[in-house]
């Protein structure tokens, strides 16, 4: 039923040493309500999926799962140790029964089925996936084994944004319960119907999708703020240090984009401006226009003679500007940002760069963190406490805090750290470096809400010329000028604004990677097509487990009835005669539903038979 409790936390407390990482966490997800985990990174919103998955135990309180319910989890890094067959990994959440030959095989259809809905075919090398493979054979094993419970965490990662949409549609179509972690807020607004923000070790819902958080969080802590002026201004400004996090962000963005707007209308105003001076550009072939960065005219690439990935492109990047690309994995989106940088050369067609270009690359691997040094030695190894930040110096301490790091935390191993706070580590040095052009390929991947607004603002106030590649909707909004995306057989459009102003045009555009050309081969003879004859494997097991739930349903609706005939049941106990008309209800709501689904089945049945 649409408004059952499928999972309840009753006061989860969790301490890990001397610090506690809930002190109280109370959770109740219905049937039907996809739910988004919020709260800033390090607060234990991948441990607290740990422990309603429960894969992890808690120190106190209470975890409850509805009778009969069973939970299917996508974590972060799926695990495929001891498989060599990608159709038995994605098999394993499927509940199975009776485990005979005739279940395996519609186990393995079931999960052969969830695979092909992902794009992935049953043969491919478990061992030798990518990012975006692995990522959608987590997703296919949850899809198959169709849980009452959803656990998804940071399901975007590595997709592209045909991927994320046609996955918010299966999102939106499920019927069983979801809890979602995502840095995605365009996937977050379009999938959630409510929030939990975690924080501070406790939980508050929102019972509205993730486009009123932000208003909701700040009018909660507006008010914490002003509950704490009675306080010591110390204790005040510390405890605001924890909390502050959506009302900084909120009127940050507000100026971020103002300026962002600004930039557009310069950037057009500019073009126009540079192609008037086009011809004495063209006379000089060393030189380039002060405002012109990167020019590329008439460049052609490809691996294949039938599929060119860049065809006939042109392109101009003006001083400042923040170019975004987008598109499906493998359509050459990389490719594209090697040959502008010139660590790849086009096939033919030119292109000129600025004589005084520092380039960058924003590096995202973790490996070169030392775990054991401190976030100070990590920021200054050779000592003192400064940092040079594109070379003027900062003091470490002053540097930490612009990437939300507190005093505290200076002397902590990086070790110690989550998963977002070393990605944030990794994005203050890389922004340290010296540069005025700067190149991030797929930046947001891995990367939770708080360092997705690190970086925003940091790129905010990046004097250089920025090209980026991301499948983050929202963030593409807020950072670039302009966009790239492909209209296929090589060519690409560049359009002014971010995501929303190229989707707003209803522009044909690639949408998935393009097949690679097999050698062809002489065309096998023609064959008559298949005719499905008898019903599936998955069908023919749920008829005959209908034929047995039905009678049993029938007799346990007669056996109620008879109870509740019983001559002074209600006078004599209230609570039972409600209990047992409660039961019949759902049990002739349950009956109803089996026999329409028998039905349907038959009728399948009886169709095949005809044809």
């Amino acid at each position: 039923m649409a408004n059952d409790i499928v999972l309840q936390l009753k006061d989860i407390c969790l301490v890990r040493g001397a610090k506690p990482i809930f002190s109280g966490v109370d959770l109740s997800l219905l049937t039907r309500e996809r739910m988004a985990l919020v709260g800033p990174n390090g607060v234990g919103k991948s441990t607290l999926l740990q422990i309603i998955s429960g894969h992890m135990e808690f120190d106190k309180g209470e975890r409850v799962l509805a009778t009969g319910a069973f939970i299917s989890t996508q974590f972060q890094e799926p695990d495929f140790t001891g498989f060599s067959n990608i159709v038995e990994w994605v098999s394993q959440d499927i509940p199975r029964t009776h485990n005979d030959e005739r279940e395996q095989g519609i186990v393995r259809a079931q999960a052969i089925a969830a695979l092909h809905d992902f794009g992935l075919e049953e043969d491919i090398n478990i061992q030798g996936l990518s990012g975006g493979e692995a990522r959608r054979a987590a997703l296919a094993r949850v899809f198959a084994a169709e849980p009452d419970l959803m656990l998804l965490d940071e399901p975007t990662n590595h997709l592209d944004v045909a991927a994320i949409e046609a996955l918010e549609e299966k999102l939106k179509a499920y019927k069983g319960a979801i809890l979602l972690i995502s840095h995605d807020r365009t996937f977050l607004e379009n999938v959630s119907t409510s929030c939990l923000w975690l924080r501070n070790g406790k939980a508050k819902k929102l019972g509205q999708s993730f486009k009123a958080f932000d208003e909701w969080a700040e009018n909660i802590e507006q008010q914490e703020t002003r509950a704490l002026e009675k306080l010591d201004l110390r204790l005040k400004e510390e405890t605001h240090w924890l909390s502050r996090g959506v009302t900084a962000r909120r009127s940050r963005n507000m100026g971020r984009l103002r300026r962002l707007y600004e930039m557009r209308e310069t950037r057009v105003q500019a073009l126009a401006n540079l192609s008037g001076a086009a011809a004495s550009v063209k006379a000089q072939s060393g030189d380039i226009s002060s405002k012109l960065v990167l020019e590329a005219k008439n460049v052609q690439k490809a691996y294949d003679e039938k599929r060119p990935l860049i065809k006939d492109f042109n392109l101009r990047i003006l001083r400042g500007d923040r170019i975004g690309i987008v598109g499906p994995n493998g359509i050459g989106k990389s490719t594209l940002i090697k040959m502008l940088v010139g660590e790849l050369n086009a096939d033919s067609g030119n292109i000129r760069r600025a004589k005084n270009l520092t380039l960058s690359y924003l590096d995202q691997s973790r490996a070169k963190l030392d775990p054991k040094a401190t976030l100070w030695e990590t920021f200054a190894p050779h000592g003192g406490d400064m940092i040079m930040v594109q070379d003027v110096q900062r003091h470490v301490a002053a540097y930490a805090k612009d990437f939300l790091f507190s005093s505290a935390q200076l002397r902590q191993p990086v070790g110690s750290f989550s998963g977002g706070e070393r990605n944030r580590v990794m994005l203050a040095l890389s922004m340290a470096r010296p540069s005025n052009f700067l190149v991030l390929d797929e930046p947001t991947n891995d990367l939770d809400m708080d360092t997705l607004d690190v970086l925003e603002e940091v790129l905010a106030n990046y004097d250089g010329t920025i090209i980026l590649v991301s499948h983050d909707r929202a963030f593409l909004d807020h950072v670039v000028t302009s966009t790239l995306a492909p209209l296929g057989d090589g060519r690409w459009l560049e359009t002014a604004g971010g995501w929303s102003d190229l989707a707003a045009q209803n522009l044909q555009l690639i949408t998935h990677k393009p097949q690679k050309v097999a050698v062809k081969k002489s065309p096998p003879p023609p064959t008559a097509p298949k005719i499905q004859t008898k019903l599936s494997y998955k069908d023919e097991y749920r008829l005959t487990e209908l034929e047995k739930l039905i009678p049993q349903l029938e007799e346990k609706i007669i056996k109620l009835e008879e109870k509740l005939s019983q001559d002074g049941l209600y006078a004599k106990s209230p609570d039972e005669f409600t209990r047992l008309s409660v039961e019949l209800d759902n049990a002739k709501e349950t009956l109803d539903n089996h026999e329409m689904e028998w039905l349907e089945i038959e009728e399948k049945k009886a169709a095949l038979v005809k044809s």
